[in-house]
């Protein structure tokens, strides 16, 4: 079973949104108190946080599907959904995120480092957060929206200061266990060690790690071998470290051979120029030539014998045995050298700035365009708030339609279907093409409540006709006036002989 994996494919899906609730207040003598539905509540997020303690992906590669917890929906009384808990992903530090197209997304370097691969949905208003004085009552709440999904790639690329490259078994892993605490695997095969090892060298008051890769072999840069695996995670160190072997005895190969060789990958292989660390092409960092095993008589005499052309090429040379560990002090405060100046000469990390981007003030919220042929056409709305407002929408209720009818209109999107030549019973789809909403455009939308009142009202709770004080007193005081005039007309005509009866007189 694998023990390290610095390269997945993990698929990232956000919590959904949470519905809103319509729910209308009851009480004591108020059976009908106005709207309380609350909001449904915000999906989660899934993050991914540099932690120092993880060192590999393994976990992803058995487990590459993740998502984070759902809002809940709202309730009546005033109750607001729960939120959905964010999803934390820890990734080792130097991991690379990158999209299925090679693009990088996001370079993860320093403990606490994060970045949201999928956000969270957003929760649907309830019908009190709907309600306004012109709709009192709503009778339908706005659905939560959905989490976002995305497939990504992390790649981890190792955080070190120095890099020994060289053949298999040339003693870089024998090496790395001299000059520190790391005890990576070590025997008398090629490709013994198959995975990245880090060991933390000390000389006097200055620190450093140094990367351990598997060897490298002609063609690595062309993915022979396992060297175009692991290249990238020299791609971030200050510097370089040949380590040839002295003792081989294998035939053709010598330690100028094995040097040319390793140099020519190097500078074949093409790492990823846009991240920090990797801009600077690997031949052209800081090398040094460690000429190991000189504790066999014929290396001794094979390594002084090199040792001047080596120079003459402007290369730092050390004679070294891990066996015996001659020459080890030496390696080790030369490198310190190296890579305290390649420290002070490293630019300080300056904090990302703020880029702010506001919107044109002749930016179209929307676009409609008229696609298909002469006969067979369509009308293709496509915009963030459409877009956003017809997957809040429950198409279920003609009184949510009638309100994302309203909230399009006012947007503009009607006269934009007017300008790009719609008319009545066009087909209208608002969008992703693979996942759109589509409907006969009416240019205006008539649904049930509209019929018996305004949009977003209920008869039973509008009060806006009850008379006032000042009302009911003109309106008795007519009545009163009335009466009175009835009477006198009745006593005048009295008077006149009208009410006379002619048998009794």
């Amino acid at each position: 079973m694998a023990s390290f994996v610095d390269r997945v494919v993990l698929h990232a899906a956000g919590g959904n949104g949470g519905n809103g609730c319509a729910s209308i207040r009851r009480e004591k003598f108020k059976p009908l108190a106005g709207p309380d539905g609350g909001n449904g509540g915000d999906g989660g997020s899934v993050k991914l946080v540099v932690d120092a303690n993880t060192t590999t992906l393994l976990e992803y590669h058995h487990s590459p599907h993740r998502r984070a917890t759902s809002g809940t929906q709202g309730m009546g009384d005033d109750r607001d959904g729960a939120k959905g808990g964010d999803l934390v992903l820890r990734v080792p530090d130097g991991t690379v995120v990158k999209d299925l197209d090679g693009n990088v997304l996001a370079d993860l370097v320093g403990d606490g480092a994060e970045y949201v691969v999928a956000a969270g949905g957003k929760g649907g208003l309830g019908n009190r957060a709907l309600s306004s004085p012109k709709r009192k009552a709503p009778g339908f709440a706005l659905l939560g929206e959905e989490g976002e999904e995305a497939e990504i790639e992390l790649e981890v690329k190792t955080i070190a200061d120095v890099a020994l490259v060289g053949f298999p078994s040339a003693g870089k892993s024998s090496l790395i266990a001299a000059i520190s605490a790391a005890r990576p695997k070590i025997a008398d095969y090629p490709f013994t060690t198959l995975v990245p090892n880090l060991g933390v060298v000390q000389a006097g008051q200055s620190r450093f790690t140094v990367a351990d890769v598997p060897g490298l072999i002609p063609g690595a840069s062309e993915g022979k071998g396992l060297g175009l695996e692991f290249l990238r995670h020299i791609e971030r160190t200050a510097m370089i470290v040949h380590v040839l072997d002295c003792a081989t005895l294998e035939p053709g190969r010598d330690p100028i051979s094995d040097l040319d060789v390793i140099e020519a990958e190097l500078a074949n292989y093409s790492g990823d120029l846009g991240i920090e660390g990797g801009r600077v092409p690997l031949n052209e960092r800081p090398r040094l030539v460690v000429l190991n095993k000189i504790d066999v008589p014929e290396a001794r005499e094979l390594a002084d014998f090199v040792k001047p052309d080596l120079e003459a090429r402007g290369l730092r040379v050390f004679e070294i045995s891990t066996a015996s560990h001659e020459g080890l002090r030496e390696l080790k405060f030369a490198l310190a050298e190296i890579v305290e100046k390649a420290r002070a000469e490293a630019p300080a990390p300056e904090p990302a700035p703020i880029v702010l981007r506001p919107r044109a003030v002749n930016e179209s919220k929307f676009t409609v365009r008229r696609l298909g042929g002469e006969t067979d056409y369509w009308f293709e709305v496509r915009g963030t708030k459409p877009e956003r407002w017809v997957k809040q929408t429950d198409f279920n209720n003609d009184e949510a339609v009638g309100f994302l009818a309203d909230r399009l209109a006012k947007l503009g999107v009607e006269d934009g279907l007017f300008k790009a030549g719609a008319v009545a019973g066009d087909e209208v789809r608002i969008g992703d093409p693979n996942n759109a909403v589509v409907f006969d455009w009416e240019p205006t939308l008539q649904t049930g409540p509209e019929l018996l009142g305004g949009r977003g009202t209920d008869l039973r709770l509008d009060q806006s006709d009850r008379p006032t004080r000042g009302d009911k007193r003109r309106e008795f005081t007519e009545r009163m006036d009335a009466k009175t005039e009835a009477r006198r007309e009745l006593w005048t005509e009295r008077e006149a002989g009208h009410w006379t009866n002619p048998d009794e007189d």
